[in-house]
């Protein structure tokens, strides 16, 4: 992966967390990551946070890569697509990480027989802690999909998923880390509620909610298994538990997920 060029289009937030992230993994060196927008603080930030040039003209990110992410906004695919359709070559690997936009919508702009994979990646890539799944269009080979495998799993977890599934995937890892970030914050509160410093209580949520992860990632048990380990009977846990659902936090989650991903699905219908 070290010799291969890696273009994105589009240098916002999540293209610059997966430059910063394949970068600190190995994946590839600063020289070999360029990205264009048009926005000269996102150019800024991205050359700031990377060390890789960021450009203006998409042209000049084509003719620099081999593989190309495409991370603009839904809104702006369709354009972006016509713009690049002229300049592709056979050599060229397309990914997108647009959501909501489809591999038959991207295949049909860039024209016909064009290597594309979809992608939904989140930003904990930026500390190799990345959730992403994946779908191949109808050109992609198996060396693509090793490809976009051996990226995405050098920050993070990743899965082959069937393409009508991203849009879960987007509602679950994509938007999930904002939920998550809203459940540390929340304990937090709880713990300055209780009388803990503002900096103690915000770490300990934030280690809590990380080494639970682990656990169930390291374990394989489900966390309902590791959940009745840590709740005794009459103690405090299951008075928080009883809290907690009287709530319905668990409902609230759950209705997280599915209106995410219900914005998923209209962001690639309005695109």
């Amino acid at each position: 992966m070290s010799t291969r060029h890696i273009g994105f289009i589009g240098a916002g937030k999540m293209a610059t967390a997966l430059a910063k992230g394949f970068i600190s993994a190995g994946c590839c060196t600063a020289e070999h990551i360029i990205a264009s927008d048009v926005v000269p603080a996102a150019r800024e930030y991205f050359t700031a946070e990377t060390h890789s040039p960021g450009v203006i003209a998409n042209a000049d990110v084509v003719s620099h890569s081999e593989i190309l992410f495409l991370a603009v906004k839904p809104q702006n695919m369709a354009a972006v697509l016509a713009e690049l359709k002229p300049l592709l070559k056979p050599e060229h690997l397309v990914i997108s990480i647009a959501a909501g936009i489809t591999l038959a919508t991207l295949e049909a702009g860039l024209g016909n027989g064009r290597r594309v994979i979809r992608v939904m990646p989140n930003t904990p890539c930026l500390v190799n802690a990345s959730a992403s799944g994946y779908a191949l269009g109808s050109s992609a080979t198996a060396e693509d999909a090793q490809t976009v495998e051996r990226l995405l799993s050098s920050v993070g977890l990743a899965f082959k998923v069937q393409e009508h599934l991203l849009n879960a995937v987007t509602g679950l890892s994509g938007s999930g880390p904002a939920f998550v970030y809203l459940m540390i914050e929340a304990l937090s509160d709880g713990g300055v509620r209780m009388g803990l410093p503002r900096d103690v209580a915000m770490r300990l949520a934030a280690q809590t909610l990380l080494g639970s992860a682990k656990m169930v990632l390291e374990t394989g048990l489900h966390p309902g298994e590791l959940k009745d380990a840590v709740t005794s009977p009459g103690g405090t846990t299951i008075a928080g538990l009883h809290a907690l659902e009287r709530g319905g936090l668990r409902a609230s989650l759950m209705n997280a997920v599915e209106a995410a991903t219900l914005r998923a699905i209209e962001l690639g219908k309005s695109s």
